[in-house]
């Protein structure tokens, strides 16, 4: 079991998973998505107790159900591994949704290691310059 709370995990999903260029779903937006996608009627005053952790005991069809709606596996609410790898996906998605992000990494693609290296260390130093944190990549990519 994950040591966050439902409403904790389903609140980083509301924050995290939507269009670019806008806010949050709203709790309508989510209740009817998931009405039209798995026909599961579930209310915009439901999800919302289930957010803000009134309601803690959701049905098994109403986790599926918003997890397939937010785009991850009914696993990321019970399995904090599950969880995390799954946050870090999100987080990865968010990032390659800015255009600029997405063509740096796409003109980066075949360079040797040697110069991926060089690239990075460009990366960390304007984020340093700008004030940003390290690149936080040990979050997001866990393939070595």
């Amino acid at each position: 079991m994950t040591d966050k709370s439902f409403a904790e995990l389903l609140d980083h999903l509301f924050r995290t998973v939507h269009p670019k260029g806008r806010g949050s779903y709203t709790y309508e937006q989510v209740s009817q998505g998931i009405r039209e996608t798995s026909g599961l009627k579930i209310s915009a005053s439901a999800i919302q107790q289930l957010r803000t952790g009134v309601n803690k005991n959701p049905k098994r069809d109403t986790i599926r159900a918003l997890a397939g709606f937010f785009g991850v596996e009914p696993s990321y609410f019970f399995d904090e591994g599950e969880a995390e790898r799954q946050r870090a996906e999100i987080q990865l998605l968010a990032a390659m949704r800015d255009q600029d992000v997405r063509r740096i990494a796409l003109r980066a693609n075949g360079l040797s290691a040697a110069s991926l290296d060089m690239l990075t260390s460009v990366i960390n130093q304007a984020r340093r310059l700008e004030g940003m944190p390290e690149s936080e990549e040990s979050d997001l990519l866990d393939d070595e």
